[in-house]
């Protein structure tokens, strides 16, 4: 009797041991099989604070079939899900479920870039961030008033505080993280170059110098024009001129603005409208780069006080109303073109404050 009951014991024993076995091979053998993928790259966004249970769900809802208690006890025993980090990341075709663990353990996530352009409003910025699919949107129903006072600023206006360059980032970040970024950097390239200004500048902060910058950025691509276009305007200001310069009023016309400038644009009163009203517009009109930054603080300095596009992205320059005036008739109306600039001005301050605008109704009186 002891015997049999020995052996039904034994018996016992080895099944269990054998179960086990099996079940280690068997937990073994899926950690390590490759997943089944319907593309060869997946992309799933791991939320802050997520639990191997929650990841795991993320991964079936994004096409990333795995096990879901295997996965969490694969965590949990393993101890990485203390650390699996918050972040986007990608399945690849031929990923187990613990090579993705130890993915999320590292922190090796994807990464993505978005560029805001030179010369872009904030509105062409928001436009890129809701076009980015990668880019999570919270900012929906918020003002800028609201914005801005959660980056901190003092200023209400978020008109050319954003700087124009390339970010990298993770999948699923959201739009406000990328502004708060383009944000710090605007404030801190900002502060090095005001550090850089000439004495005796008309512009006295360093937020005039940035609307400043922004005008030179949007009236010229053309890179040895930046410091002699920025000394045409620190000129004008200097004299108590008009600046007179069309992007500018384009930029107040906002939407009504078709591709042309009328002179009852010229002469319709906004804010931004630098033919009606004297000195620097109330906030920047684009996105300023480094280089009109620069420009800014160190205009080149001279006599002129006009210039005109050469129609080749170069711009003539005059220190006399009449010198800039056979300049308009040499590059302007010598060519059969309208003075009135394009989509993307790079036209120029013109006439003194004194000069009333040209009486053709197409034609702009800053060139």
């Amino acid at each position: 009797m002891k015997k049999r009951l020995f052996f039904y014991v034994l018996w016992f024993f080895l099944l269990v041991v054998l179960a086990a076995a099996g079940a280690v091979g068997s937990a073994w053998y899926w950690m390590h099989r490759p997943i089944p993928l319907a593309a060869d790259k997946i992309d799933f966004v791991v939320d802050p604070g997520s639990s191997p249970r929650t990841v795991a769900r993320t991964l079936n809802q994004a096409g990333v079939p795995v096990w879901e208690p295997g996965f969490v006890w694969m965590a949990r025993l393993s101890e990485l899900d203390k650390q699996m980090k918050a972040g986007g990341y990608q399945a690849h075709n031929g990923d187990s479920p613990w090579r993705l663990l130890q993915r999320l353990a590292r922190g090796d996530m994807t990464q993505r870039q978005i560029t805001f352009v030179e010369g872009w409003t904030y509105r062409q910025i928001r436009q890129a961030l809701r076009a980015n699919p990668d880019v999570k949107q919270t900012l929906d129903g918020v003002s800028d008033e609201a914005l801005m006072e959660r980056l901190g600023s003092s200023i209400k206006h978020p008109e050319g505080l954003f700087f124009p360059d390339t970010y990298i980032f993770t999948p699923g970040s959201t739009d406000f993280d990328l502004l708060r970024r383009a944000y710090e950097e605007g404030q801190r390239i900002l502060q090095d170059t005001w550090a850089q200004r000439q004495p005796d500048l008309p512009v006295k902060t360093a937020y005039e110098a940035l609307v400043l910058a922004s005008i030179v950025e949007k009236e010229t691509g053309h890179g040895p024009d930046r410091r002699r276009v920025a000394g045409v305007f620190t000129n004008r200001l200097k004299v108590g001129m008009l600046l007179q310069t069309d992007p500018t009023v384009i930029y107040g016309m906002g939407e009504a603005y078709q591709g042309r400038i009328r002179k009852r644009d010229l002469q319709t009163d906004t804010p931004w409208n630098t033919y009606t009203r004297p000195g620097l517009p109330p906030t920047p009109i684009a996105a300023a780069g480094r280089a009109a930054l620069l420009a800014a603080v160190q205009p080149e300095q001279h006599k002129f006080l006009y210039f005109v596009s050469r129609g080749n992205g170069t711009s003539e320059f005059s220190a006399s109303l009449s010198e800039h005036n056979r300049n308009v008739s040499r590059y302007v109306l010598g060519q059969g073109r309208n003075a009135a600039p394009g989509p993307e001005p790079a036209a120029p301050a013109a006439q003194q404050a004194a000069q009333p605008p040209a009486p053709e109704p197409e034609q702009g009186p800053d060139q």
